[in-house]
């Protein structure tokens, strides 16, 4: 049996879980989430606990299993506390601004990078006098956090030799040392 799967996930107070058609609608005070699931997956909730079962022991079953499990999970999170990740820009002239849900990046090319971000999402943006700029991100839905971060972070992806790059705070970057000098 799944290990992830077989756990029951608790639902705080303040947070509604409904199962209709297939279909689970997390509702909380950062907002509303629904999620679609398998028709070989059983979702009940009973009493103040989500439970989710399997119909057989098929690989593609155990799989789904573990999987729907912890994107309920997720959901409850998000709804009840909410998701936050903290981008850090690395490099001189790196600069971030925001004017509601337009997010525009300077990132060394020869034109500024504007991301319109989904309503769902939260953004902050911090500028500190001697410390790497800070985009602070903020959303019920972690799966569509992830995507939009990994999207930032695409623009300029943190690189070995001199570390420059969009990262995630607190990440540690490997450096290399580049050429060898003479023999």
């Amino acid at each position: 049996m799944s290990r992830i799967g077989k756990l029951p996930v608790s639902i705080p107070a303040g947070v509604t879980v409904s199962v209709k058609d297939q279909v689970v609608t997390v509702k909380g005070s950062k907002g509303e989430l629904t999620q679609a699931f398998d028709a070989r997956i059983a979702v009940a909730v009973e009493g103040d606990h989500v439970v989710v079962s399997r119909s057989s022991d098929e690989r593609q079953d155990r799989s789904l299993h573990g999987l729907y499990r912890a994107l309920i999970h997720n959901m409850i999170v998000g709804v009840s506390e909410g998701f936050t990740k903290t981008l850090e820009l690395v490099g001189v002239g790196y600069r971030a601004s925001n004017q509601g849900q337009l997010l525009e990046l300077s990132l060394g090319f020869t034109h500024n990078i504007y991301l319109q971000l989904p309503k769902e999402i939260q953004v902050e943006t911090k500028t500190e006098r001697n410390k790497n700029p800070l985009i602070i991100l903020t959303s019920a839905d972690k799966q569509l956090l992830g995507q939009v971060c990994s999207k930032i972070r695409s623009f300029r992806m943190p690189e070995p030799y001199k570390g420059k790059g969009i990262r995630f705070e607190g990440e540690v970057v490997r450096r290399k040392s580049g050429k060898s000098a003479g023999k």
